[in-house]
């Protein structure tokens, strides 16, 4: 019997996106065709680098990243050596040879080592805090940093540098972005574009510095600031080198191999040396290097096909760039230097934000930029790539591609049905229109199955529109997963139909509403219970009885639970002030329950932690005895106030801010909300309480209030929107109150401020309440109607023992007593 012939060895040096992707493809070809090897630099399975932007921001955690899991070696039979970086490579003996000294031959070798950043070379680069922004290291070393606060300077506005400086701004530190030339993202944009995105970025807090030349890095054993050329010194405890990168190729040129920029390699992706081959960042080809994605997917494909003898060759790539830092949508492809020959088709819509325009040459587009509109990207990059002749559509191209095709309305789905097969959709992992078609009629019929299937919108969800288009124009019946979404899986009704049969029909309970809408289920679910208690309560005031049964743990014990199984309670401290008396209480409290720790919170108040469930009420007692009431840290309500001295004190204050909030807090105290309500009013434009994060802020300026609606401060980050300007106190008192209720009726149950002002826009919020003064009347009536019935302390009804009767059945605050039989 004949044994079987062995499989060639496939030793891949590099880990990341480019070597497994190859693997990928040559998996897809002849699965059984080459033993596998893979060595890793560092200590993971292979993820995502372009996801490290949304790490960074706390968007996403390095679980959500990962491309290929361990399941993934082990089921494909591939070994993974992580952590262990390949240092030679013996060409005569066919062998390499790891940082640990393991030595493995090859049969064939592929190399896949990216790229390095390129570290300016001024005094004071190797200080420590100075750091690149290339891999989970580098991104663990900046959250580190972040977590101490402090200034940090990013060298380089490039399109790493500024996904650089936004995570670190989101995550809490003062951000200077220095760009040596005088366009953002010079390379990608021209100037209007570029001007464009400076002044959005610094409108969200970042300092941006074009034609910033760096001369030093300061400090004494760590980084302490960065001087320019100009002399200007910018404080920074953390520095980020993001000023670009070049190939890796030191191993290459170690070994003997031909190399260039990069590792030179043919139409195949092979080398110098017949037997090893090279993909990705670290490559030179044809004279071009890439340091985006989308290349590597084309190479990657060439190489599978050259390794399973069917040749077909790389060409090279035309690039495209899709940028999405904080909402702020930028698209680029080709030249748009412009030039003899060249036309440009502009448009501008200064109102909305938008930028466009399409660099034509003999009736072919050659370049495009968009800014604030990036829906037909996809769609001038086929027709660059293509070479498609533009003249029929030359006075509509402007307009995109639905007003091209004749509709003259844009129609998303209509647009999409027109790219061809070969158009690519997801530029993150390299799909095809074609392979997402194919993925549907696969048996893919939802979003989730298409991310995990082809992984088109898995990584970072810019393509999620058109993939839901091709789903809708794949499949008859596919009606949308993110369009009209059901308040749960219970109910065919939306959240506004839920809110507007309730009110219709003048519906009391849970129960009757489930019996009138045709609910699927007996009794609900976690998700619409709350829901439907809390569309409830805001419709029936005085009326509906709250069902403590259909709240989160939380609300109904009226404290925070912890990882460790006790609570957190936080009295309220109307604006952030306090007294002698109530501080003795929360000492005597933290003393005689053992507390083992107190907060000051970011809202202005103290948080006692470490209360044993069984002692809650008679903590809240003692804090009621004192004249605390509960401060709804744990409520889908209203939170805090927070507030700055104002000028009672201070020397800029110009109106009472403090004596505002309170009052403010006195009024809005109680009230359940969609999700958590907060509220600052900060005593003059310098903001010191934060008041522009804030669901509601007021800055008190000479003239009077400027009112803010829908800020955010969380992981989105979100700077509020303008409502109005008002002369006095009582206006601001209203204005408040009418926003608020407008937002309680309005909302879907769980959505904060930020999301649903985004959602229905502030003009209709600015139409509801500054425009339409009776119906802003009737929203503050409204609201005041409702608060005669919810300022009622829950901790004072518990402490009398008022709700214990009903918790009973649950064990509510009962230690287990286990009892002798008689």
């Amino acid at each position: 019997m004949l044994s079987p012939t062995p499989r060639e060895h496939l030793v891949v040096i590099g880990n990341g996106m480019a070597g497994c992707r190859a693997v990928e493809e040559l998996l897809a070809r002849d699965p059984a065709r080459f033993r596998v090897t893979i060595f890793g630099a560092e200590p993971y399975v292979n993820y995502n680098r372009i996801m490290l932007s949304p790490v960074l921001a706390g968007e996403k955690s390095f679980d959500d990243i990962i491309i290929n899991d361990a399941a993934w070696y082990r089921d494909n039979g591939i070994e993974l050596i992580s952590g262990d970086p390949v240092t030679a490579i013996d060409r005569m003996a066919k062998t390499v040879t790891a940082q640990s000294g393991r030595s493995v031959g090859y049969d064939r070798l592929l190399i896949a080592t990216g790229s390095d950043p390129f570290i300016i070379p001024v005094p004071g680069k190797d200080l420590p805090g100075v750091i690149s922004f290339r891999d989970m290291k580098d991104v663990d070393a900046m959250l580190a940093a972040a977590d101490q606060g402090g200034d940090a300077v990013v060298i380089g506005g490039g399109l790493l540098g500024l996904e650089a400086a936004h995570g670190l701004s989101l995550r809490g530190m003062k951000v200077t972005v220095l760009h040596l030339m005088s366009t953002l993202m010079e390379r990608q944009l021209d100037e209007a574009a570029g001007w464009l995105l400076k002044t959005e970025l610094e409108s969200r807090g970042q300092t941006i510095l074009t034609g910033a030349d760096t001369a030093e890095i300061v400090g004494d054993g760590k980084v302490e600031a960065v001087r320019l050329k100009d002399g200007r010194e910018i404080p920074a405890s953390l520095v980020v080198m993001a000023v670009g990168i070049k190939p890796s190729v030191s191993l290459a040129r170690d070994a003997g191999l031909a190399v260039g920029r990069g590792i030179q390699v043919d139409d195949h992706m092979v080398t110098s040396d017949p037997a090893i081959l090279a993909v990705g960042e670290c490559v030179e080809h044809d004279g071009n290097v890439y340091g985006l994605v989308a290349p590597l997917w084309d190479m990657c494909r060439a190489l599978a096909d050259g390794l399973v003898e069917q040749p077909t060759g790389y060409r090279g790539s035309v690039t495209s760039t899709k940028l999405k830092v904080s909402g702020i949508d930028v698209f680029s492809a080709g030249d748009f230097s412009g030039g003899d020959g060249a036309e440009d088709i502009v448009l501008r819509d200064a109102s909305r934000g938008v930028y466009k325009r399409v660099v034509v040459r003999d009736d072919r587009i050659v370049g495009a930029v968009l800014y604030g509109d990036t829906a037909d990207g996809s769609w001038y990059f086929d027709l660059l790539k293509k070479g498609e002749d533009i003249a029929p559509i030359r006075d509509v191209l402007i307009f995109g591609q639905a007003f091209a095709s004749g509709g003259g309305q844009a129609d998303p789905k209509a647009a999409v049905a027109a790219l061809s097969d070969d158009a690519e959709i997801c530029g993150c992992n390299g799909v095809s229109k074609g392979k997402v078609v194919a993925t549907i009629e696969g048996g893919a019929c939802t979003l989730d199955a298409v991310r995990a299937t082809c992984k088109a919108s898995a990584s970072c969800g810019s393509c999620t529109n058109i993939v839901e288009q091709l789903l809708a124009l794949t499949l008859d019946d596919y009606d949308g997963e993110r369009v009209a979404k059901t308040i749960c899986k219970c109910s065919s009704f939306t959240h506004d139909d839920v809110r507007r049969e309730i009110v219709a029909q003048d519906m009391t309970s849970i129960p009757e509403v489930m019996q009138k809408l045709s609910w699927s289920t007996p009794d609900g679910c976690s998700s619409c219970r709350p829901a439907l208690n809390y569309y409830l309560l805001c419709a029936q005031p005085g009326v509906y009885i709250d069902d403590q049964q259909s709240r989160f743990v939380n609300e109904r014990l009226h404290a925070n639970i912890q990882k460790d199984g006790t609570y957190s309670v936080v009295p309220r401290m109307w604006g952030g002030l306090t007294n002698p008396r109530e501080l003795r209480a929360i000492a005597d409290v933290v003393e005689k329950y053992n507390a083992p720790m107190v907060k000051v919170t970011g809202g202005q108040r103290l948080d006692i932690f470490g209360i044993k469930k069984e002692d809650l009420p008679a903590v809240w007692a003692d804090l009621n005895a004192a004249g605390m009431v509960s401060g709804h840290a744990y409520g889908k309500s209203l939170r805090t106030v927070k507030t700055c001295v104002g000028s009672e004190w201070c020397r800029f204050g110009t109106q009472d801010s403090t004596g505002l909030g309170v009052q403010l807090e006195q009024m809005t105290w109680g009230s359940w909300m969609p999700h958590k309500f907060k509220i600052a009013v900060s005593g003059c434009p310098r903001n010191c309480a934060e008041a522009t994060i804030k669901d509601f802020g007021v800055i008190c300026v000479d003239s009077g209030y400027e009112l803010h609606v829908a800020g955010n401060g969380g992981i989105k980050l979100r700077g509020t929107d303008l409502l109005c300007k008002v002369a006095t106190e009582q206006q601001a008192k209203d204005y408040c109150a009418a926003f608020t209720q407008l937002y309680r009726e309005e909302a879907w149950y769980l959505e904060r401020t930020a999301p649903w002002v985004e959602r229905v826009g502030i003009d209709y919020i600015r139409q509801r309440i500054v425009d339409d003064e009776v119906g802003r009347e009737a929203l503050t009536g409204r609201f005041l109607y409702s608060q005669s019935f919810s300022q009622d302390d829950p901790w004072a009804a518990r402490a009398a023992g008022a709700e214990r009767e009903q918790h009973a059945h649950l064990g509510e605050f009962r230690p287990l007593v286990l009892e002798a039989a008689e």
